[in-house]
């Protein structure tokens, strides 16, 4: 046993003295190694180096320190919190001086050289509410009918505007701004008699006058404003100062070249300008309104295969319209209704109950190429024949289909005046019935982007005529502004 634990007593101590032989060793090699760096990279070296290690070191930490958690949210972002409904962006409605909008329905006496307008421009621009209507309209709906004047569309605009979702009152929040100046009710009463190229121009020079002050006009040159016209483009459009020529300058006045504007008929080659849909007299309170209207049209029991509704122009030479009222009368298949002698403004009666009994309403062209009667007829559910391509090819391109055909009818006019009408009947009856209900389901389904509805009510998921509108051009607008400052 005791020859054991020395046996064992001496291996642990030579164990102990190889341990310790390695680890002096070991130190003599590391010293050896730190002199032999030493005597290869000098002491100022060394320092910069360690130095230079310790700044990276704070600046990342610092870095991770500053740094959120989280994004914050774009300002794109933060809107969308505002109203969701609102993804297009806000719009802001400037305060202009009453001089250019709500006095001219104050002093709506004055609008017209010939007749009062002050029922025109009443009720927000929906006129006086509609009367006579109990054998054209369901009753319970009768009151979503007034007498709204064709050129009223300004006004509408302007009241739908106040209270729509997407208003904000910040300018800096905002997308869009609108302008609502009422140009069409001021051009209105200098169309006619001796009035000077001046006299048409003074209120259009003396808003864009007054929006050249306001920093939200000046800081991106308007490409992020826009302004809706009650009347055609063509009424804004004199080219010269002569006294002698028709309309204002509104649209060639340099502070409007980056306006987008807004008209009830457009110049097809002005990318600035999208035409609207006219007022029609239905301003539905309820999807409940439209749904019954819709179904209503759809089972209506249709005696005629078309009608006619309009007036011959005596002093107009090759008057078209009287090539379509001569032939319509003298034809058993057309109802004619002559607004020569029968009241035919604002959605009368007589309009109504002549497009809800036909299949198909004739559309020549209006006070321009398009015409208010057009979409009277589609509320009715006639099919609209058409005689010139400008009637609806590059019009209303956000509210009606591209293909046209889908739902109207073309027939060029020199070939019915060749035919004095003739041709009509047989382009009309070639069309199987089957096709003729395809066509009218069609503007039913259309029917709720063609109307204004009444503010502040709720049409649930339907878009009418003005929400898409509005969309439209914020998306306008937004894309038109970022372009602007990006450049």
């Amino acid at each position: 046993m005791l020859q054991l634990n020395l046996s064992k007593r001496s291996s642990n101590s030579n164990e102990h003295h190889h341990d310790s032989s390695k680890k002096s060793k070991l130190t003599f090699e590391l010293k050896h190694a730190f002199h032999s760096v030493k005597s290869q990279i000098p002491l100022t070296h060394c320092v910069w180096l360690l130095i230079t290690i310790l700044l990276q070191i704070l600046i990342l930490f610092f870095l991770i320190r500053s740094s959120p958690p989280h994004p914050p949210p774009s300002n794109s972002q933060q809107l969308l919190a505002l109203n969701p409904d609102c993804q297009s962006g806000y719009v802001y409605v400037y305060d202009l001086p009453a001089t250019f909008n709500t006095e001219f329905i104050d002093k709506c006496e004055e609008l017209d050289p010939w007749k009062s307008r002050c029922k025109a421009v009443s009720n927000g621009g929906f006129g006086p509410s509609a009367t006579g209507l109990e054998r054209v309209v369901p009753e319970d709906i009768t009151p979503a009918w007034y007498w709204t004047d064709m050129y009223a569309a300004e006004v509408i605009y302007h009241n739908r505007m106040l209270s729509h979702k997407c208003r904000i009152m910040d300018p800096e929040k905002a997308t869009g701004f609108y302008i609502p100046f009422y140009a069409g009710l001021d051009i209105g009463k200098f169309l006619w008699f001796n009035y000077t190229a001046k006299d048409r121009d003074r209120k259009s020079e003396m808003v864009l006058d007054w929006l050249k002050e306001q920093p939200t006009f000046t800081r991106a040159n308007g490409v992020d404003h826009f302004i809706m016209l009650g009347r055609l483009t063509w009424d804004f459009r004199r080219l010269t100062a002569n006294d002698s020529e028709w309309g204002s300058s509104l649209l060639y006045m340099p502070s409007m070249k980056n306006v987008f504007r807004l008209s009830v008929e457009k110049h097809q080659n002005d990318d600035l300008e999208e035409s609207v849909p006219y007022p029609t007299a239905f301003h539905p309170r309820s999807e409940s309104d439209i749904v019954q209207w819709q179904n209503y049209i759809r089972n209506y029991d249709r005696t005629k295969l078309f009608s006619f509704v309009g007036a011959k122009r005596e002093k107009i030479k090759n008057d078209f319209r009287g090539v379509l009222m001569d032939y319509c009368k003298s034809e058993e298949n057309c109802l004619a209704v002559d607004c020569a002698t029968t009241v035919c403004s604002d959605g009368a009666p007589a309009i109504m109950e002549a497009f809800l009994d036909s299949d198909f309403c004739l559309q020549p062209r209006g006070d321009g190429l398009t015409r208010r009667s057009t979409f009277d007829c589609m509320l009715a559910g006639s099919i609209p024949v058409y005689f010139w391509r400008g009637t609806f090819k590059g019009q209303y391109e956000w509210h009606l289909p591209w293909m046209a055909e889908s739902y109207t009818v073309f027939i060029d006019h020199d070939n019915v005046r060749d035919t004095n009408g003739s041709l009509i009947l047989q382009v009309l009856q070639q069309i199987h019935k089957d096709k003729v209900k395809e066509m009218r389901e069609t503007l039913i389904n259309l029917l709720p982007k063609f109307v204004y509805a009444t503010p502040g009510k709720d049409l649930g998921s339907v878009k009418d005529a003005f929400d898409i509108t509005i969309d439209r051009v914020l998306k306008r607008l937004k894309s038109r502004r970022d372009q602007y400052f990006d450049s």
